[in-house]
C-alpha cells in the first residue's frame, strides 16, 4: 500500500479498485475501530450509512467486520443522507459516524466519509492517524470482546422529524407545489416525505433507485431532467439534490437554475438582516464567482473565501464562530443546524423565504450578476503530475498576465477524481475563452 488514502472528502475510488475494495474498507474499519475505541471496553458505538450505490453493500459489510473486530458496536442505517449521519452520530451518542458515499460522481465511484462524536467530518490530523495504523498490525481483540452489530429501522425517520424543525416559514409549504429531484441516491425516501409532511404538493424524481442510475441524467449535476419537470408541471419551484443530498440546487418556477451563489447570497442577506449572521461573514470556497463578493461587500457583508471542498469551509467557520458557508456546486453549511452540507435543509431555507416574502423563486435566485467565468477538466493518468511541467506552468503564468487585474485564473487537482480544473474569470467572455483554451491545451499536450 503506498500513496496518501484520504483526499479532501475520505477515501474515494472506482469501486472494487484499490482503494475501494473490500480488503482496504476491512483495514479501514479495523484501524478506525482502533482509533477511538482506547479504553478496552464494549461500550463504543458507531453509525453507518450509505446512499444506493450496489457496491455499498461489499464496503458496508466489509467495514463492519472491521469495526467489530476491534470490539466497535456497529449501528446500521441504510440508505440515508450524508447530514444525516452526521446528525445521527450526535443524536444517538456514538464516538465514530461513517458515510458510505462519492456523492454527486457516478456509481461505479465510491467512497468512505468519517464523523467524529461531535458529528463533523474528521480533521486531517484524526484522518493521518487512522491511515498510519491502517499501514501497520492491528490488533484484533478477543473473542468475548468482538463488537455487536444492529440495525436502525428508524434512521431516516428520525432524520426527517429533525429536518421539519429547520422550516421556519410559518409551519406550512401549503399551496407550494415543489419538484424534488432525488438523484435516484440517499434522500430518495427523506426528502419527499419531509415536503409532503409540511404540506406540499410534492412531484418527486428521481426517487427509484436500483444500484447503478444514482445522479444519472438526474439530480444537482443534471438539473435539467427537474427544470423539464417543474415547466412540464406547473411547479413552484424544483429542489435538485445529489447522490448523498449534501448538495442542492434551487430551479425557479420558469426552469432557471440557480446554483450554490445564488442560494447564499439569499441566505446571506436574510439572516444578516434578522440578526442571525454570526459576524456579518459568508464563508465561501476560491470557486465561487467574484460577482457574489460584490453583492456581498455591497451589503455590507464580508465573504472569506477557503480551498475547494466543504471541509475547509467547516473549518473556518468553526474556527471562527461563523455559521453561514458553502460551494458554489451547492454544499450549504448551516452550523446551527447542521454539522456538513444538508441539501435538503437548505431548500427548506429556500422554501422560507418563498412563504415568508410571498415571492416567486425567480425573484428571489438571482441576488447578483455573475462575472463570466469557465470551468474545464482535464483527465489525467494518476501517475502522472501535469501542474509541475514547465510548459504547463509557462501557460498558466501568461494567462494570468493577460487576465492581468481584469480577472482571476485557479488551477487545481481535484480532490476526489484524477482531473485537473482549470477556471477562470472575466468581464470579457472572449479574452477568458482564449486564456482558458490555452491552458487546457497545455495541459493536455502532456497528459
Amino acid at each position: 500500500m503506498s500513496g496518501k488514502l484520504f483526499g479532501t472528502d475520505g477515501v474515494r475510488g472506482r469501486a472494487n479498485t484499490y482503494p475501494m475494495t473490500a480488503e482496504i474498507a476491512l483495514k479501514l474499519g479495523a484501524a478506525a475501530g482502533r482509533y477511538f475505541r482506547t479504553d478496552g471496553m464494549n461500550r463504543h458505538r458507531v453509525v453507518i450509512g450509505k446512499d444506493t450505490r450496489l457496491s455499498g453493500y461489499m464496503l458496508e459489510n466489509a467495514l463492519v467486520a472491521g469495526l467489530n473486530s476491534t470490539g466497535m458496536n456497529v449501528l446500521r442505517l441504510g440508505p440515508v443522507p450524508t447530514p444525516a449521519v452526521g446528525y445521527l452520530t450526535r443524536s444517538m451518542r456514538a464516538d465514530l459516524g461513517i458515510m458510505i458515499s462519492a456523492s454527486h460522481n457516478p456509481h461505479y465511484d465510491n467512497g468512505i466519509k468519517f464523523f467524529g462524536p461531535d458529528g463533523f467530518k474528521l480533521s486531517d490530523e484524526a484522518q493521518d492517524e487512522i491511515e498510519r495504523m491502517l499501514k501497520g498490525n492491528i490488533e484484533p481483540v478477543q473473542p468475548q470482546n468482538i463488537g455487536r452489530t444492529k440495525h436502525i429501522d428508524d434512521g431516516v425517520g428520525r432524520y426527517v422529524e429533525y429536518a421539519k424543525t429547520t422550516f421556519s416559514g410559518n409551519g406550512s409549504l401549503a399551496g407550494l407545489k415543489v419538484v424534488v429531484d432525488c438523484a435516484n441516491g440517499a434522500a430518495y425516501r427523506a426528502a419527499p416525505e419531509v415536503l409532503w409532511e409540511l404540506g406540499a404538493e410534492v412531484i418527486p424524481i428521481g426517487v427509484t433507485p436500483n444500484g447503478f442510475n444514482i445522479n444519472e441524467n438526474c439530480g444537482s449535476t443534471h438539473p435539467q431532467t427537474a427544470a423539464e419537470a417543474v415547466v412540464q408541471h406547473g411547479a413552484d419551484v424544483g429542489i435538485c439534490l445529489d447522490g448523498d443530498a449534501d448538495r442542492v440546487m434551487i430551479i425557479d418556477e420558469h426552469g432557471k437554475v440557480a446554483d450554490g451563489d445564488q442560494l447564499m447570497a439569499l441566505m446571506a442577506t436574510r439572516w444578516a438582516k434578522n440578526g442571525m449572521l454570526r459576524g456579518g461573514t459568508l464563508v465561501a470556497t476560491v470557486m465561487s464567482n467574484l460577482g457574489l463578493e460584490r453583492y456581498l461587500q455591497g451589503q455590507g457583508l464580508n465573504l472569506h473565501r477557503t480551498n475547494v471542498g466543504d471541509r475547509y469551509v467547516v473549518e473556518a467557520m468553526r474556527a471562527n464562530g461563523w455559521n453561514l458557508g458553502g460551494e458554489q456546486s451547492g454544499h450549504i453549511v448551516m452550523t446551527d443546524y447542521a454539522t456538513t452540507g444538508d441539501g435538503l435543509i437548505a431548500g427548506l431555507q429556500f422554501l422560507a423565504a418563498m412563504v415568508e416574502t410571498g415571492k416567486p423563486a425567480s425573484a428571489l435566485t438571482h441576488s447578483f450578476e455573475t462575472v463570466p467565468q469557465k470551468l474545464s477538466n482535464v483527465r489525467y493518468a494518476a501517475d502522472k503530475a501535469p501542474l509541475d511541467a514547465s510548459s504547463v506552468q509557462l501557460a498558466i503564468a501568461e494567462g494570468k498576465e493577460r487576465l492581468n487585474s481584469s480577472g482571476r485564473l485557479l488551477i487545481r487537482k481535484s480532490g476526489t477524481e484524477p482531473l485537473i480544473r482549470v477556471m477562470g474569470e472575466c468581464e470579457d467572455q472572449a479574452l477568458l475563452d482564449a486564456v482558458i483554451g490555452d491552458i487546457v491545451a497545455a495541459v493536455e499536450a502532456v497528459v
